[in-house]
């Protein structure tokens, strides 16, 4: 039944994208090209409607039994307004934060979702108290953000996406989580769908309505799927999302040393090193689904690992990581402060 309402989700997406695409382009809900856009032409967004009506019809027809669903479903409802709205409208960062913080407290206080506390590797447990419901709430926005973040690209964002659904139902078919399992495969057909149309080059963009929807809906997975377990399990989610949480990570890191405000958009994301080191805009999206793929594997062979093996693939990563950034960072001015900051402690000891 799960991979019937699958299909029926990719079916769904397929029909609704093309008359979303009408809808946006007749309510004016457009993205115009500017100077830290890669589209040269005018495009209709708000296409993540698509994505959560064919969601929507999957729900009903799959009709998944959990005390969390209906509180899952009122946030996303909250989210996609709140994406409509700014797509159409443009809100205010602090409009859509106040959406998104909504959203989270929905699921987390109505809906109960949140950690309470992490088994230790080496016994006891760690006890989050009062910092249960803050640490949850930041948790939903930052990664509802982080995948707004890096909808930069034809197909980007849907296809990470993607990737980090596809890992999240594997693991939860393996841990046994049929309502994890079967909520993100219709979630990823329903994106699936969207991508025929999404994928470079782009007839319509997901906008901040699928953006905003899909960061949440992967946040909220993400907890379900390994709240309450031991620090290994926690660090899996990270993983899997490692691609969106280093770009914002470092974006963060990048707009403080340029005195920038967090929220100020710029060029030196990801995609925008990629593309500037001759990379073609097809091109670039494949590599950072390549990257998304690897980070998915590496969770799944560190969910199986014992703790001093875990360990060991989390300092691979890290190393890893930082010799990627290293390498695209040279290329873009507005790398430069981050990179004299990263290597100043090997400039001294020459």
């Amino acid at each position: 039944m799960v991979f019937f309402a699958f299909i029926i989700c990719i079916l769904a997406s397929l029909a609704i994208t093309p008359l979303v695409k009408k809808m946006a382009i007749a309510v004016g809900a457009v993205d115009k090209p500017n100077y830290r856009k890669v589209h040269q032409r005018i495009m209709p967004r708000m296409g993540g409607l698509a994505i959560f009506f064919s969601f929507m019809i999957g729900v009903w027809i799959l009709q998944p039994q959990s005390p969390y669903n209906a509180a899952i479903i009122i946030g996303g409802l909250i989210i996609i307004v709140t994406g409509v709205l700014d797509d159409r409208f443009e809100l205010s960062a602090k409009l859509k934060l106040g959406g998104q913080l909504l959203a989270a407290l929905v699921v987390v206080v109505y809906g109960g979702v949140h950690m309470e506390f992490i088994t230790l590797p080496f016994g006891g447990e760690m006890e989050f108290g009062f910092l249960s419901v803050p640490l949850t709430i930041l948790w939903i926005v930052g990664i509802t953000n982080a995948i707004n973040l890096i909808d930069g690209l034809d197909g980007l964002a849907a296809g990470v996406s993607s990737i980090a659904l596809l890992t999240i139902s594997l693991m939860a078919a393996m841990k046994g989580d049929l309502y994890v399992m079967s909520i993100a495969l219709l979630v990823l057909g329903s994106t699936l769908g969207f991508l025929r149309y999404n994928f470079h080059p782009a007839k319509i963009f997901m906008g901040d309505t699928g953006a905003l929807f899909l960061g949440y809906i992967i946040a909220v997975l993400s907890l379900l799927g390994f709240k309450n377990v031991t620090v290994i399990s926690l660090i899996i989610p990270i993983i899997i999302l490692g691609v969106p949480i280093s770009d914002t990570f470092f974006a963060i890191i990048r707009r403080k040393l340029n005195k920038q405000p967090i929220s100020a958009p710029d060029k030196s994301h990801l995609h925008h090193c990629l593309l500037r080191m001759g990379y073609t805009h097809k091109q670039t999206v494949l590599i950072i689904y390549a990257i998304a793929s690897m980070f998915g594997l590496a969770a799944i062979i560190f969910s199986m690992a014992t703790v001093w093996g875990a360990f060991l693939l989390i300092a691979v990563l890290i190393v890893a990581i930082e010799l990627f950034v290293e390498s695209i960072g040279l290329v873009g001015s507005n790398y430069k402060p981050l990179l004299n900051f990263m290597m100043r402690p090997r400039m001294k000891k020459n």
